[in-house]
């Protein structure tokens, strides 16, 4: 099933030397036709082509025979389409079968090359790699070779799925590639019993709908052969490859934190970060910085920045930044999962064996703020600044090591946008609260889309954008199942996991063309949560300034709702005001289409700040916006934003958090009840945007 027939030669299955012009491919050539080229090593050349053209996105059974006694060449080319297994379906207009047949020179074919399904061999770097060119685009699903020309009877044959009964050298079958547990693997299992195993490269796309998928199960799982496809794109990247230059031995006299790798040639320098975690269950500090690395990775090198929408949803002239133009430059440096591939497909992998620019510490956002990591050195500015001891680990040591990892901690700090989450780091984290531990969720959409890690590849994350989410595309119907664990993709709310089940609030609304403030409401002045205002006026603005839009609440933006799981005890300590109309209502709590539900005119578009104990000691304190960070720096970290961070931070560290109350909230007494007054809020001389 070809997706880019119009890009040029592709290989589909060859054994082919271009250095020479020798061997074997059957390949798309350059008039979008199927064909096969035969070489022998005295630079003798054929090729041959059926005379219709491929369609994209169409499924098709494709084969070719050669009869080096006599010359006889056939080419077969059958489309295979039902009403599912495709973007055409049976009442679509596909060019009909045909069978090509020609008498071509007779020659002795024969290559030293090795085989390659989805491209041809291109030799192999100084240190031995091999080299692939001719990069197909699209899916390919049970390729075969056979010893002997096949009659042009045999090959129908094959599009029907029955196997000539002798013969066959080597037949793959994707589907053996997915173990029983759910797990894509590279192998390529050969099944004609001569052992002909191969191993995918760069991570193309497994658990793929095949030819064959009839829409009544949605789960390679339970129906493996309905999946034996493997998609290919000439943008795969799992592994850059590059050689090491220097090695840093990690002392045990390093302190954890977050470092970097400067690198100078020349006026240029680079700063490559690294996190430097401590043995578990050894912590240094009552603090640890929990680094969401799963969303870096999420991010590596997005590009859309240079996007053709991106100015209508930042709502402003973007900002285009170094890095994003040297992405641009440079696409081998690989895909972030918010990008499609050149056959526009969307990319569901994302890897760190490469070079990641936009991870760097002064990168910033098309808004022209600090975005992802950068924005989370904010908050170690402010630990270092307040004197605060932290350790630091990585959501990849979180999924791994799961709630011993966290021992001896009493309070995490996630950074300001931990969007990507697998299951086990929720499992961690619930168990962490559940067992006296304390969460500070400092950012906003948070614990969002489902996420994989590899179980044998650790540098590799999976996102599957199923219905549902605020998505930069769409997975096709049927692949919605991760096929590095085998569970279902999309956002956590749609499998009963929303965020605000684990914090209190979950994602509300995003808007990019500035931040804005908190306002305190009556659950702030209630006796227990008093711990968190101290030093803050009760009619004080939280938040009117900040390096991220202006303010403490923006960008990406959390509400409490108790009909998505918020605790009932949870307090509603403060809320956002003057969000504009860029700022809309996710799409997933949009139901029909209708005009208002912009941060101007629906009460849902807003951020949140809550505050709620649990059971056994427990506590979570969560902001709501990934602009919270971002203001702590403010007048030298003197400010509220950074009061408030502080007030809750020690608390937690040196006390048991309050019981928790069941059932609703209890109100604070009439007298300190505020209202939010034009006095209290609406002031516009409180905050620079009107």
């Amino acid at each position: 099933m070809p997706t880019t027939v119009g890009k040029g030669v592709q290989g589909i299955l060859t054994r082919w030397d271009p250095q020479q012009s020798a061997g074997w491919a059957l390949v798309i050539d350059e008039q979008r036709r199927l064909a096969l080229w035969l070489g022998d090593d005295a630079g003798r050349v054929i090729q041959i082509a059926v005379p219709v053209s491929l369609v994209n996105n169409v499924w098709y059974s494709a084969g070719a025979s050669y009869d080096g006694a006599s010359g006889r060449t056939i080419l077969d080319l059958r489309p295979v389409v039902n009403s599912v297994n495709c973007l055409r379906g049976p009442v679509a207009t596909v060019p009909p079968p045909i069978t090509h047949e020609v008498t071509a020179e007779r020659i002795a074919f024969r290559s030293e090359a090795p085989t390659v399904i989805a491209g041809w061999s291109a030799g192999q770097t100084a240190s031995g790699v091999a080299i692939v060119s001719g990069h197909y685009n699209g899916k390919i699903d049970r390729p075969r070779v056979y010893g002997r020309a096949l009659a042009a009877t045999e090959l129908a044959e094959l599009a029907q799925g029955r196997e000539p009964e002798r013969g066959a050298i080597a037949q793959w079958d994707f589907a053996l590639g997915i173990n029983p547990s759910g797990i894509a693997t590279d192998h390529v299992v050969d099944g004609s019993g001569n052992g002909v195993h191969g191993s995918s490269v760069n991570a193309p796309v497994r658990g793929m709908t095949g030819h064959n998928w009839t829409g009544r199960t949605e789960h390679f799982v339970h129906a493996p052969a309905e999946y034996g496809a493997i998609h290919f794109h000439d943008d795969d990247l799992e592994d850059a490859g590059w050689e090491g230059d220097f090695e840093l031995e990690i002392l045990d006299s390093m302190r954890s934190g977050i470092y970097a790798a400067r690198l100078r040639i020349e006026k240029a320098i680079d700063y490559v970060p690294f996190f430097v975690r401590r043995p578990a269950g050894q912590p240094t500090a009552k603090v640890v910085f929990l680094a969401p690395t799963a969303s870096y990775m999420a991010y590596a090198n997005e590009h859309m920045g240079l996007g053709s929408n991106i100015e209508a949803i930042m709502g402003r002239t973007t900002v285009v930044q170094q890095e994003d133009l040297y992405l641009y430059e440079h696409p081998e440096l690989g895909l972030s999962n918010y990008d499609v591939h050149s056959d526009g497909s969307g990319v569901c992998y994302s890897s760190r064996l490469r070079p990641i620019p936009n991870m760097r510490p002064n990168y910033r956002h098309e808004t022209g703020s600090l975005w992802g990591f950068a924005a989370d050195l904010d908050l170690i500015g402010w630990l270092e600044a307040k004197g605060f001891e932290y350790d630091v680990i990585t959501d990849e040591d979180l999924h791994r090591e799961g709630l011993g990892l966290l021992a001896g901690y009493k309070v995490v700090l996630t950074g300001t946008h931990p969007e990507y989450y697998t299951s086990a780091m929720l499992d961690a984290l619930e168990k962490f609260l559940t067992t006296s531990g304390r969460l500070m969720y400092l950012g906003g959409n948070g614990f969002y889309w489902v996420t994989s890690y590899h179980p044998e590849k650790p540098h590799l994350i999976e996102v599957r954008r199923a219905e549902g989410g605020s998505r930069a595309w769409q997975a096709r119907p049927g692949e919605y199942f991760h096929s590095t664990t085998g569970e279902r993709g999309g956002i956590w709310r749609n499998r009963a996991r929303p965020p605000q089940k684990l914090v209190g609030i979950g994602f509300a609304a995003q808007g990019f063309d500035h931040a804005t403030y908190f306002c305190r409401m009556p659950d702030s002045f209630d006796p227990s949560v008093s711990f968190i205002f101290t030093g803050v006026g009760e009619d004080e603005l939280i938040g009117n300034f900040g390096m991220v839009g202006g303010g403490a609440a923006g960008h990406e933006v959390d509400c409490y709702d108790l009909s998505l799981g918020t605790p009932a005890n949870a307090k509603l300590l403060a809320t956002s005001e003057r969000l504009s109309d860029n700022y809309q209502r996710v799409v997933e709590e949009v139901y029909f289409m209708y005009p208002g539900t912009g941060g101007a005119q629906d009460p849902g578009v807003r951020a949140d700040i809550v505050y709620f104990p649990i059971a056994g000691g427990g506590a979570v304190f969560s902001t709501g916006s990934i602009a919270w960070c971002g203001s702590l720096s403010h007048n030298s970290y003197d400010n509220n934003v950074s009061r408030i961070t502080a007030n809750v931070s020690r608390t937690l560290c040196r006390r048991r958090a309050a019981s928790p109350r069941i059932g609703a909230n209890r109100k604070a007494p009439a007298h300190r009840r505020r209202p939010r007054t034009d006095r209290q809020c609406q002031r516009t001389d409180h905050f620079p945007y009107r």
